[in-house]
């Protein structure tokens, strides 16, 4: 009870230092125009600004910015950490969220995996297919004959986008 009487005394009594835009950008090298954007999204908030316009920033922010970068490494779109953020804004933990995003992406990169390793036993296919079949004649109208076939053949070309 005496070390969070004292944490708080502490607290009030030591004013908290606020950040310009720039500061924080300096502090997370993230670009200003980016925090801008952030908080046009309301990612970010600054928790005062000024008569002229200037916007200050707590310690906090410098916290949030990290997350969203850790959360971007991972590739969670800006969408989906607004998702998780207005989980956590509203007091509700927010790792059943991120848990079930998580499985969503694994399983889109196993798709898209399946995906590319067909599309790479074709294009394997069509070299083994085209590697001793003479060059075209430069007088024919076609440009090249060998993609010519693709186009006119029943060979299927897979569509990475899905």
């Amino acid at each position: 009870m005496i070390a969070v009487v004292e944490q708080f005394c502490c607290e009030v009594s030591s004013p908290k230092k606020l950040l310009k835009i720039g500061e924080l950008a300096n502090q997370t090298d993230v670009a200003v125009g980016t925090i801008r954007y952030y908080e046009g999204l309301g990612l970010i908030k600054p928790v005062e600004r000024s008569e002229s316009g200037y916007r200050y920033y707590d310690y906090e922010a410098i916290n949030r910015l990290k997350f969203i970068k850790k959360a971007q490494s991972l590739q969670f779109s800006l969408s989906e950490i607004q998702q998780v953020l207005g989980i956590r804004s509203q007091g509700d933990p927010a790792c059943p969220l991120v848990r079930d995003l998580l499985k969503q992406k694994i399983a889109h990169l196993e798709e898209q995996i399946y995906r590319m390793k067909q599309l790479k036993d074709e294009l394997e296919a069509y070299q083994q297919r085209w590697e001793n079949r003479p060059l075209d004649n430069p007088c024919n109208k076609e440009l090249c004959s060998l993609i010519e076939e693709v186009a006119c053949s029943d060979i299927p070309v897979h569509n990475l986008r899905g």
